[in-house]
């Protein structure tokens, strides 16, 4: 049985056992077949691609061929196919014999290890020119730590027979799959997923993409709602828990929620104290420098904060909330013009997560002022935050809106010094932000712009690259600053997909061109790099995706004359 009634307990118990049967064959299965299971498994993403992408065009109340449906090519097939690609040339470097990371890209770094993680591979060099990133490690870890401690579950250090519970996401499809992934690659553990009610349609395509894990006794899935998820998060035969979603779902699981759970959670005394890793959440913000900016520049950094925001609706768990602007940079009303026109010019789309209408409508209600463009469902956009206890600079809306903050700086130094204490110290969430910066402006204040990002207390920053990209690559650990608890659980604890499967991370660093070929040349960032496919104003991404994902299931040189004639025409 590869699914089960939410209220069928006798059926998740048995499902649950057939998973502690199966864990001690799982954590036993040499490298080999595990690199085969997953090569296997790349031609079933690319058949179930498609369906997934119809499945969820009829879920979010638009056509499977609208170029909406772009963003679950990107947010479904392609991120898992791409995950799977990064699990794979890592585990081969092992089979090889060859250390899981290349040691020349290991370098210490004020006091530091940082590892270049992307671009792994000739295709990302050529399919994603200019974008890059590094894992930054803990202070006070050496560059012989890194190599010596990654992907020990492959290097000696014998894995323990488990049984996970991954709580799945109901917003973007990937990441349910990739959570199991990480489970069962990173930590060695079977899995039994509980698919979101709002997403519950893609279980029968997760079913067959992992067919033959479900064959073996290695993963299995559940609908259900929250009941299903108690019964399974305080089953005696699952041992780890992973949950994508809020604090409250985390809160609820540790603490309970009757009159004891505060008490509990003071004395720390939890219902449920199993090994809980999470990725939940915040308000995160898009800070702008102050810059010579073009015209063009405008139009384009105004495309990619729209995308931020109006990617999936808003409902990403980093969708930007908070674009923090300089006060005396005449530019911030030039490009808030911009933004302005993006959202006007967008295509109508629904906001289908439950819940999405009450909150926006709640924005309204808090800000008379807000600006309220585009057809359809709001677009909130509300240009000058003041307030210390705004809701906008306090809760997540998951939501179509974006608020604005203009702070002091008559430098960017200054600028940047006052933008990241208050992102650090005002904003609740350690999970993603995002700085654009002209790259002139970044030359002119090295130091400045170093500090800045080094100071950014979040699991990714993302440079003139909206941080969600780090979710998508597979060799980039996702998820927040270390530092939470579980009395205080912010935006989660531990990180996920992590391809490389480092330990000690801090951060990722994410850096992307600031403006695309040719005109980059000339912006001071060349690259071969068009508009990216995952702008929302791309007018080729629908066809572009669809081909990335096929090329990436099953990488070919013939494919990319098709592939790159789309890009170029985005």
């Amino acid at each position: 049985m590869t699914s089960v009634s939410a209220l069928d307990s006798t059926q998740l118990d048995r499902a649950v056992a057939d998973l502690r049967a199966g864990a001690e064959q799982w954590t036993a299965t040499p490298i080999a077949e595990r690199i085969s299971l997953l090569e296997r498994m790349l031609p079933r993403i690319a058949a179930r691609a498609a369906g997934m992408v119809a499945d969820a065009a009829v879920a979010k109340d638009f056509d499977s061929d609208s170029p909406w449906a772009a963003e679950d090519w990107i947010g479904a097939p392609w991120a898992l196919a791409q995950g799977v690609s990064a699990q794979l040339h890592v585990l081969r470097r092992i089979a090889a014999g060859k250390p899981p990371v290349d040691p020349g890209a290991v370098h210490e770094r004020d006091g530091r290890a940082v590892v270049d993680v992307f671009p792994a591979t000739g295709w990302d060099k050529l399919l994603q020119n200019g974008t890059t990133a590094q894992v930054w490690t803990k202070p006070g870890t050496t560059a012989r730590q890194v190599l010596d401690r990654a992907a020990g579950e492959y290097r000696g250090r014998a894995g323990r027979p488990a049984v996970a519970l991954v709580l799945g996401a109901g917003n973007v499809a990937a990441i349910t799959p990739l959570d199991i992934l990480h489970k069962l690659y990173a930590e060695g553990q079977t899995v039994i997923a509980k698919m979101n009610p709002v997403n519950d349609y893609l279980r029968p395509h997760f079913e067959y993409v992992f067919g033959e894990f479900v064959d073996q006794g290695w993963v299995r899935f559940a609908d259900g709602g929250a009941d299903v998820g108690g019964h399974l998060a305080a089953h005696d035969h699952v041992d780890a828990i992973h949950v994508t979603g809020s604090e409250r779902t985390h809160d609820a699981i540790v603490w309970g929620t009757d009159e004891r759970a505060a008490e509990r959670r003071r004395t720390d005394t939890p219902l449920n104290g199993k090994p809980f890793s999470s990725e939940l959440g915040g308000v995160t913000p898009c800070i702008v420098a102050p810059g010579d900016w073009s015209a063009a520049d405008f139009r384009y950094q105004a495309e990619h904060i729209v995308t931020s925001k109006m990617n999936n609706s808003g409902h990403n768990c980093v969708a930007s909330q908070i674009l923090i602007l300089p006060r005396d940079w005449d530019g911030s009303d030039r490009l808030l013009d911009e933004i302005r026109r993006v959202l006007r010019e967008l295509p109508p789309r629904a906001d289908y997560y439950p819940g999405a209408g009450n909150r926006l409508d709640a924005v309204l209600t808090a800000h008379p002022q807000a600006e309220v463009l585009g057809e359809g469902p709001c677009r909130i956009l509300v240009p000058d935050l003041t307030g210390e206890d705004d809701m906008l600079l306090t809760d997540e809306v998951f939501g179509s809106a974006l608020g604005v903050v203009r702070l002091p700086g008559a430098t960017a130094d200054a600028f940047l010094r006052e933008a990241v204490n208050f992102a650090n110290d005002r904003l609740p969430g350690t999970l993603g932000a995002t700085l654009i910066i002209h790259p002139k402006t970044e030359r002119a204040h090295r130091a400045a712009v170093d500090s800045a990002v080094a100071g950014l207390r979040y699991g990714t920053v993302g440079v003139n690259a909206w941080c969600a990209i780090g979710f998508l690559l597979g060799y980039t650990p996702w998820g927040a600053y270390p530092g939470h608890t579980r009395q205080d659980i912010g935006s989660g604890i531990g990180f996920v997909h992590n391809a490389y499967l480092l330990e000690d991370i801090e951060k990722t660093v994410l850096r992307s061109p600031f403006a695309p070929a040719p005109r980059g040349l000339f912006a001071g960032s060349p690259s071969l790099a068009p508009r990216p496919p995952y702008f929302v104003t791309n007018r080729t991404a629908l066809t572009t995706v669809e081909r990335l994902t096929r090329f990436t299931a099953a990488p070919s040189a013939a494919k990319l004359p098709g592939l790159f004639a789309s890009a170029l025409r985005g």
